[in-house]
């Protein structure tokens, strides 16, 4: 029987409690004594803070709150900091409640979004609390992960909803929440509700902590030998997470039995990229890897091994402290210390106890261990001195190795601190924007009143409060010069003394910010111009959120070819240094864009919250004709490839629903089509998932979850498929004029056209031309002519060079295998001839 039809006939509290845990009990669920004095207090209808260890299920208390608001008729959010636990928690309360009754919101798409159980980010349930205030339809919030709330750039989302819902009651939930006193006497204040703190130091799964001056790899023997595992390593960079699993090969791991059974498991699935054939190697031994930049396909198998039981080491980041379902017996710290973007310090509190508290499963260990490092230095000096014994003249004679210049130290003393210490007290991160002041001017009211509420009686210190006050003063100065904003000389019928003169969009701030921004900069491209769609592909990708890792590594590429390109001119180094500064990434359209930003602002001066940022990324990828794997390659991206991939998802999102229909030009869709089937075909969980779910109640949730790690074949979107071609044979062209044949050579082994072969062929066109075209004209549809012949597995291609004499006698003819590009998720082409017709 599921949850729902347990509902009680009313919403008496001890019909609840009763009907909720007596399900538990069906389930084999024995409530843990927080986990029932929490229930006790959500169904009476009191706010709850709950903060108890990792693993003592708070997810359940959430189910019960979930319940207890269905039964009353309200409409209960779910609220979690990133997309990935939001989707996951959506799939887990579907099978509780039933896809109808279950929906989802993540600002870039909606899932029955009426539905009275919605799961969402803590930024969209900020919006609709500023938009809708007291009268939005939220009769329950619960927030998960409310450690959030800290985050310089994001805590304010956790905090508008506390501020903006009085009709709502809270259930506040975390491992590592601190003091909570001020909450407590806030919530209480502010919803008229008592609120109950719920707090438990005991663990379900105990853990014991030891630290080690022993070598990591002989730390980790020990550890397997003593049954420990599964064991997390945690590292503080991506880098060497991946440079760990690598070296861990060479510790036999597994036996032969349970290789097999991870490789049954792992069955046929697609390891696509070069990241992911290490990633292949790496889990057949027994070793995962798991960090954001990952492909979240990627992901998803480490996690699905690991629940297996069949993976024995995970060699990670510290992300996976944001409730990632993954077993873990040992967390293991490589080091107490990490860089937080400006400098090396020693992790908080609340850091290390949100890491250590993976450790331990409730059900699998009856404990959890966590064990840290000492430095190597301090590893490589107790090695000496057990080598010299107990010889005191031996030991004085140990040269003891320092540490690297600028080393942050920790010692067994910090991590002892750190195991006592308390979470640090949460600080607010409140902050006014634009769009703050237009969600509560278009509310009905007085704005001024509410927004003085907001300013005045926020969790900021009196100091920081006046500084907002200030910035809002001269935001609303700037929207009633430009017009956006009128002064009414008497209320009007809703009570507003101020109102928008514009129209915001239904889902304003909720989506793209700088979608409208767009919409407008489209009207100033010339649709005659051969660089029409890329230049359309361009507006798109300045208003989508900076790709750091990989706008960093366009520019260091951009950089290493031009100080190459100086020295071989003779240009002195300083002057060589100076050039540098001015090189960055690819920034097409840059001087329009910006100045039609600055006009744009006047107008609609909350883009001011949302910077233009133009950059290539996708269009960069279109133009050199690379596939995504080559992309990553050319870029040195291969550790970072998930965040490539989402990315370039986001920018077909924005594609498909920025761009409207009668602007989308022949090219343009071709460069759609292009995208998406690329992304699908890496990893289609991305954008099959929103698609499969666009009807929840038609799908089964576990097989729309089982779907999205299925790939359709290539070939199947003909439209698609035929960009995939033809950038595969532009890509040749482009490798031909710049006069790579060993690239070339590499590309076309399997065909037999090595480096020889293609010089050898090239030669005759450079005797008789000296340029090979590359532009608009070059990759027109025109010069590649495909004939397909699907009876015989196979397309024949023929593209054509575009010589400066506009002969058109020249090009590369190739077969297009339809089973193999199937196969491998690509155009697979094999090529036939290079010559003269």
């Amino acid at each position: 029987m599921s949850l729902i039809d347990r509902m009680p006939t009313d919403s008496d509290p001890d019909a609840l409690f009763d009907a909720f845990s007596s399900w538990a009990r069906e389930r084999g669920i024995s409530l843990y004594p927080a986990q029932e004095e929490a229930l006790i207090e959500v169904v009476s209808g009191a706010n709850v803070i709950l903060s108890t260890p990792t693993g003592s299920g708070k997810s359940l208390v959430a189910a019960g709150a979930h319940f207890a608001a269905l039964a009353r008729d309200e409409v209960t959010f779910y609220t979690a900091p990133i997309k990935a636990l939001v989707s996951e928690k959506f799939f887990d309360l579907c099978k509780l409640f039933g896809t109808e009754n279950v929906g989802m919101l993540t600002g870039d798409a909606s899932v029955n979004a009426d539905a009275p159980v919605i799961c969402c980010t803590a930024e969209v349930l900020a919006s609709i609390a500023l938009r809708d205030g007291a009268e939005a339809d939220v009769g329950q919030v619960v927030m998960d992960e409310f450690h959030f709330y800290a985050e310089p750039d994001r805590g304010w989302a956790w905090q508008i909803p506390l501020l903006e819902l009085p009709q709502a009651q809270f259930v506040l939930m975390s491992a590592t929440l601190g003091d909570v006193s001020r909450f407590e006497e806030d919530l209480t204040r502010r919803t008229g509700r008592p609120t109950a703190v719920v707090r438990s130091a005991t663990r379900p799964v105990p853990l014991s902590y030891e630290y080690r001056t022993t070598a990591l790899t002989e730390t980790l023997t020990e550890l397997l030998e003593t049954h420990q595992a599964p064991v997390y390593i945690v590292h503080f960079t991506q880098a060497q997470a991946v440079e760990r699993a690598q070296a861990l090969t060479s510790i036999n791991m597994c036996s032969r039995a349970e290789k097999d059974e991870i490789a049954a498991l792992i069955g046929n699935f697609r390891f696509t990229t070069t990241f992911g054939r290490n990633l292949s190697r790496y889990v057949r031994h027994g070793i995962g890897v798991h960090h954001a930049g990952m492909l979240p396909k990627y992901r998803r198998l480490v996690e699905k091994l690991a629940q297996a039981g069949l993976l024995k080491v995970i060699c990670g980041t510290d992300t996976l402290g944001v409730g990632v379902n993954v077993p873990i017996r040992t967390v293991l710290f490589t080091a107490l210390t990490k860089y937080d973007g400006s400098r090396v310090r020693v992790l908080r509190a609340r850091e290390f106890h949100q890491i250590a508290g993976r450790a331990g499963r409730a059900g699998f260990d009856t404990a959890g261990f966590v064990v840290a490092e000492a430095p190597d230095h301090v590893v490589e000096n107790e090695k000496a001195l057990a080598k010299a014994g107990d010889d005191p003249k031996k030991r004085r004679k140990v040269v003891r190795k320092k540490p690297p210049e600028g080393f942050v130290n920790w010692s067994e003393n910090t991590f002892q601190k750190l195991i006592a210490a308390e979470p640090e007290p949460l600080t607010s991160r409140f902050r006014v924007t634009h769009t703050m002041l237009l969600s509560i001017i278009a509310r009905p009211g007085n704005a001024f009143e509410a927004m003085r509420r907001l300013l005045e009686d926020n969790h900021e210190p009196r100091r920081q409060q006046l500084r907002h006050i200030r910035r809002a003063i001269a935001i609303y100065r700037s929207l009633l010069d430009g017009g956006i904003v009128e002064r009414l000389p008497e209320p009007d019928a809703q009570g507003r003394i101020v109102r928008l003169t514009v129209d915001l969009q239904a889902d304003f701030a909720l989506n793209q910010p700088l979608s409208t921004f767009a919409l407008a900069a489209f009207e100033l491209l010339e649709p005659e111009s051969p660089s029409y769609a890329l230049d359309m592909l361009s507006v798109v990708e300045s208003t989508l959120d900076d790709p750091r890792q990989i706008l960093a590594a366009q520019q260091n590429k951009a950089r290493g070819e031009a100080v190459a390109a100086m020295k071989a001119e003779g240009v002195e180094y300083e002057e060589r240094m100076e050039r540098l500064m001015d090189i960055s990434h690819p920034q097409p359209l840059a001087d329009l864009l910006f100045h039609a930003y600055g006009l744009y602002r006047k107008s609609h001066p909350w883009v001011g919250d949302h910077p233009l940022s133009p950059k290539s990324v996708v269009r960069d990828m279109y133009e050199r004709a690379m596939t995504f794997s080559e992309f990553v390659s050319y870029y040195e991206l291969a550790r970072t490839e998930g965040i490539v991939l989402r990315y370039l998802a986001s920018a077909y999102k924005a594609l498909e629903h920025t761009v409207p229909e009668d602007l989308k030009s022949e090219d343009l869709q071709d460069i759609a089509a292009w995208l998406g089937e690329m992304v699908r075909q890496v990893d289609s969980s991305l954008l099959d998932e929103w698609e499969q779910l666009a009807n929840p109640e038609e799908e089964d949730v576990e097989e729309a979850q089982e779907r999205a790690d299925q790939v359709k074949p290539v070939t199947s979107n003909a439209r698609a498929f035929r960009v995939l071609v033809r950038n595969a044979m532009f890509r040749r062209v482009e490798l031909a004029a710049l006069n790579r044949t060993e690239e070339l050579g590499e590309l076309d082994a399997e065909s037999g056209w090595d480096a020889a072969a293609w010089e050898e062929a090239l030669a005759g066109y450079w005797e008789e031309y000296d340029e090979l075209g590359t532009g608009p004209d070059a990759r027109g549809p025109r010069l590649l002519l495909i004939e397909e012949l699907p009876q015989d597995g196979l397309w024949r291609v023929r593209q054509t060079f575009h010589d400066p004499q506009g002969d058109h006698d020249w090009g590369i003819s190739a077969e297009v295998d339809l089973t193999a590009s199937d196969a491998e998720g690509r155009a697979v082409i094999k090529v036939t001839d290079v010559g003269q017709l």
